[in-house]
């Protein structure tokens, strides 16, 4: 594999309104994460606006409020990140910062399988 993706499911704090969320994670938690990860080459956030969202019968609710994109050039890379965030220094970091903004309980990150289609 040549370049890898994760996607993070991430769910606001109770309490937090929306805008208070965003605000938080782009000034704040966003540049954290980017000095902490030189490996990163990617990072979105795509802040999710349920407001007409469509919802098949007996689906499961939400349970996230953003979903996370983080892009690497490599798997050795993403092993590299992996490795550096379970440092007992830089995991004390982000999770002192997401308490601030985020219901840790919810959070879920995962490799993807990236496929694009090419519009015609």
């Amino acid at each position: 594999m040549s370049g890898c993706k994760v996607i993070a499911l991430l769910k606001k704090r109770d309490g937090l309104s929306r805008a208070d969320f965003i605000a938080y994670y782009e000034a704040h938690h966003a540049p954290l994460i980017l000095s902490l990860f030189p490996q990163i080459t990617g990072y979105r956030r795509n802040f999710a606006d349920f407001d007409g969202a469509y919802v098949y019968p007996n689906a499961a609710p939400f349970d996230f409020d953003c979903v996370t994109e983080i892009s690497f050039a490599s798997r050795a890379d993403y092993d590299a990140f992996g490795a550096l965030a379970a440092t007992q220094e830089v995991a004390e970091q982000i999770s002192a910062d997401e308490k601030n903004f985020l219901d840790q309980s919810y959070t879920r990150m995962f490799l993807v399988d990236e496929r694009t289609s090419v519009i015609p």
